[in-house]
């Protein structure tokens, strides 16, 4: 469960304030994955990063009951000077799980070969983001955390991260952000609308989706 207790997050722009959330108070129980909906520019990315915990709200608090992801396959939080096993080891170790037990699901996984010992500043944009899909698959998480939700590599790698990811949807639920509504028909039961500031929850994520969609149209579209 995760729950929003008044939380507000706006950032200062030169046109005023941006702001994020307002005062929102809301439930994500267990057992029914959510997609997040919103216009380019909502915060859907923010307020992903909040739930995970790697942003602080301005103000009010998130309540985390049960063990949540990073955003899936991000890389954003990896010391580029450090090999690919070594921030491997540095997540195991938040997360409180076996380090070398990890170690090798992500080099299995990731089919990064002797680049996994290489330093990540000498990663393609590709390696970087299979080796954080590996660390994001190879942790039970309650919840994971997907920001528009892509395949890397070949087709057959492609398949592998689709099975697994399905595998691992079996015991856990999904706080997903994505512009396409068939991923998010796909993988989600309920739906939240991200527009000027407010989340709207929705029990049915096809009514969510038809908000959104209402939104994008316009008013009285």
């Amino acid at each position: 469960m995760i729950v929003f207790n008044n939380v507000t997050k706006y950032f200062p722009t030169r046109g005023g304030e941006k702001w994020i959330i307002r005062n929102l108070d809301l439930t994500i129980p267990r057992g029914r994955s959510i997609g997040l909906l919103g216009r380019n520019g909502a915060g859907k990315s923010t307020l992903l990063k909040m739930i995970s915990g790697s942003l602080d709200p301005d103000e009010g608090r998130i309540d985390r009951y049960g063990r949540i992801s990073f955003p899936l396959g991000f890389a954003g939080s990896f010391h580029p000077g450090l090999s690919g096993a070594q921030n491997v080891r540095f997540v195991a170790r938040v997360y409180g799980v076996d380090t070398e037990q990890l170690v090798e699901y992500v080099q299995d996984f990731a089919e990064l070969g002797p680049f996994l010992h290489e330093p990540m500043q000498n990663y393609s944009s590709g390696m970087r983001a299979r080796l954080a899909f590996g660390v994001s698959m190879g942790i039970a998480f309650d919840y994971y955390l997907v920001d528009e939700l892509t395949a890397v590599g070949d087709d057959n790698f492609k398949r592998k991260c689709r099975a697994v990811f399905d595998q691992r949807l079996q015991h856990s639920d999904v706080v997903m952000a994505s512009h396409s509504t068939s991923t998010l028909r796909s993988y989600c039961q309920t739906g939240a609308v991200l527009e000027n500031g407010q989340l709207t929850y929705y029990e049915d994520i096809e009514e969510a989706i038809e908000v959104h969609l209402r939104n994008m149209r316009g008013p009285g579209k």
